[in-house]
C-alpha cells in the first residue's frame, strides 16, 4: 500500500504542477501590453524619434496598450518598423511583465544629394530620405545624379567617410552628365577632378601628397583645377 500511495502522490503532484504552469502561461499570455519602451542602438543621430517609433507600433497594431500578449504579432511589428526608410534594423519583444520593447538601429547617411531632389545616400549605398528632426553634416552631392544609380557616388562618399583627411576637407561631390566625378575641398578655390572611380585609392593618395606639398609652399590658392585622372601624376591648372 505504501508503494501505491507514493505513486498516487507523484501523480497528484505532477498534475498540480502542470495545472499551475498552464494557469500561469494563460495569465501571462493574457497580460495586457504596456506602452512601448523604445531603445536606439548604435551611434546614429535621432533622424527618427522615440515618439515616431511608438506611433509606428501603435498604427500597425490598433489599441496596442490593451492587446493580450498571446495575439501580438511581433514579426509584423518588426517588419512595419523596418519598412520605414529611416530605419536600418529593428527587434521587437515583450517581457514577462507585459512591457513591449523595440530596439531600433537608424540608417547612417554619408552624403546628401542636392539636385532636383534632396535625399541622403546611406552607408550601404541606398536611398535615405531627409529627416524633419535632424540634418546630418555630410558632403553635398550635386550635378547629374540618378536615385536608382548611386554606385559611383556611393563609392566616393564611402571613401570620404572612411578617410580622416577627406572627411575633414571634402564638402562637395559633383557628378557630370557623362559620369565625371569631381570633389571640392573646404577653404580651397580649386576643383579636384577624379574622373571615374577606378584606382580611387591611388588618386586620393596623389591628392594628399599634392595638398600637403602645396600647403607647405603656400600655393594652394594658385590653382583652379587639380586633375587626378592621369596615372602617377597630378595635373594642375592655374
Amino acid at each position: 500500500m505504501k508503494v501505491k500511495w507514493s505513486y498516487i502522490k507523484i501523480i497528484v503532484l505532477f498534475g498540480l504542477i502542470t495545472f499551475l504552469y498552464a494557469f500561469a502561461s494563460s495569465k501571462n499570455g493574457l497580460r495586457e501590453i504596456s506602452s512601448p519602451n523604445i531603445e536606439f542602438v548604435g551611434e546614429n543621430a535621432p533622424f527618427i524619434t522615440r515618439d515616431n517609433v511608438s506611433k509606428l507600433l501603435i498604427q500597425n497594431h490598433e489599441g496596442l496598450k490593451n492587446v493580450p500578449k498571446e495575439i501580438l504579432a511581433l514579426n509584423e511589428l518588426e517588419n512595419a518598423l523596418i519598412a520605414n526608410p529611416l530605419i536600418k534594423s529593428a527587434e521587437v519583444y515583450v517581457t514577462v511583465n507585459g512591457v513591449l520593447n523595440a530596439k531600433v538601429e537608424q540608417k547612417k547617411p554619408i552624403a546628401r544629394v542636392s539636385t532636383n531632389a534632396s535625399y541622403y545616400v546611406d552607408d550601404e549605398g541606398s536611398f535615405m530620405p531627409l529627416s524633419q528632426n535632424y540634418s546630418a553634416r555630410v558632403p553635398l552631392v550635386t550635378g547629374y545624379v540618378e536615385k536608382n544609380n548611386l554606385r559611383n557616388i556611393f563609392k566616393v562618399a564611402q571613401k570620404i567617410d572612411s578617410d580622416e583627411f577627406l572627411k575633414k576637407h571634402v564638402i562637395e561631390i559633383h557628378q557630370s552628365i557623362d559620369k565625371i566625378i569631381s570633389i571640392k575641398l573646404r577653404q580651397c578655390e580649386f576643383i579636384v577632378q577624379l574622373g571615374g572611380v577606378k584606382l580611387l585609392d591611388k588618386k586620393i593618395n596623389n591628392l594628399k601628397a599634392f595638398y600637403l606639398k602645396s600647403l607647405n609652399e603656400g600655393t594652394l590658392n594658385n590653382y583652379k583645377k587639380v586633375n587626378l585622372q592621369f596615372d602617377n601624376q597630378v595635373v594642375c591648372s592655374k
